[in-house]
């Protein structure tokens, strides 16, 4: 059965401006940004997505966990920041329309936290907020036809897959198909899914602007729990993919440095010759001075041959 939600005018108007906006990543060479850019991204992510589960680790001891080295802090903290390293460590080989691969993430990103880890859960649970339960989620004996019929869903609906990664993050947090660990989990296969199609997904720290909206996050949950249907959540999501991309577009400049663009533009080349005009039309958002010395950087460290002068000058990598 298809879960329910509507397609709005501000859901359509936001996809159109996510796919805009992946046209940018992609025209900027930022399909897969560089490497130290990725890194941070990463350890954000990691941050922001076990903050809002009551991680108490900060970035800087997240980073040292990362490079291995020996951090002070809660066990149970600490575990669950090594578990999220290796889940995302892990991504390329989690098939997102997968539920054999779905109940495995879960397995890695709760090892050692629950006993019932990678496994659906056994008895009925509620969300208590303050005094009030604030949801109750379905029986366990219902757990394996909905999340079969999720994954059906995913697999097979025509929609978009932006409106579908978010439809089924929502449904998965309405499920509740584990004891623990489902909001993370929510989140991750929501960048899991959009990965597969759109490698600059693995990389956008949505984690860290939930964190920013973490009540906004929780009350389009509630929202939609109340109205029966999806569609508030979907437009809260969209909102943050969107936000994410640009984030992303606005920090190129400073991302990027001359050896960055110059490794990306070398294929593009080939081994061809190109003038600083070719040059700018890949780098849009840089000046002509600023192709202009990073082409001079390349010529004096051997990376290019230049040949003319001025108007006719051209370039070839070596």
């Amino acid at each position: 059965m298809k879960p329910p939600y509507s397609v709005t005018r501000k859901i359509l108007k936001l996809v159109a401006s996510i796919f805009e906006r992946i046209g940018e990543v992609n025209a900027a060479h930022l399909s897969k940004p560089p490497t130290e850019l990725r890194k941070k991204n990463r350890v954000k992510t990691i941050h922001s997505s076990l903050e809002i589960e009551g991680n108490t680790l900060t970035l800087e001891q997240i980073t040292a966990i990362i490079e291995n080295k020996r951090v002070i802090g809660p066990a149970k903290d600490i575990l669950e920041v090594k578990n999220a390293i290796a889940v995302y460590e892990y991504l390329d080989k989690l098939n997102p329309y997968s539920f054999d691969s779905f109940c495995e993430a879960h397995g890695i990103l709760m090892n050692g936290l629950i006993d019932s880890a990678g496994r659906l859960r056994n008895k009925s649970v509620g969300i208590v907020k303050g005094s009030e339960v604030a949801h109750i989620a379905p029986s366990s004996e219902m757990l394996k036809p909905l999340m079969n019929d999720l994954f059906d869903y995913l697999k097979n609906d025509d929609d978009l897959l932006i409106i579908k990664s978010c439809v089924f993050h929502y449904e998965m947090e309405f499920i509740h198909p584990f004891t623990d660990g489902n909001g993370r989990m929510g989140r991750l296969w929501q960048t899991l899914i959009l990965k597969d199609s759109y490698p600059v997904f693995e990389y956008l720290p949505i984690e860290t602007l939930i964190k920013q909206r973490q009540e906004q996050y929780y009350e389009s949950l509630s929202q939609s729990d109340k109205t029966g249907e999806s569609t508030v959540f979907i437009e809260f999501m969209l909102e943050i993919i969107l936000e994410s991309l640009e984030e992303l577009l606005n920090i190129q400049n400073v991302s990027l440095s001359n050896i960055d663009r110059l490794n990306l533009f070398k294929p593009i080349a080939n081994n061809n010759y190109f003038t600083r005009k070719d040059y700018l039309k890949n780098f849009r958002e840089i000046s002509a001075a600023t192709a202009s010395r990073d082409l001079k950087f390349a010529v004096e460290n051997g990376l290019i041959e230049k040949s003319g002068d001025k108007n006719t000058t051209k370039y070839r990598f070596k």
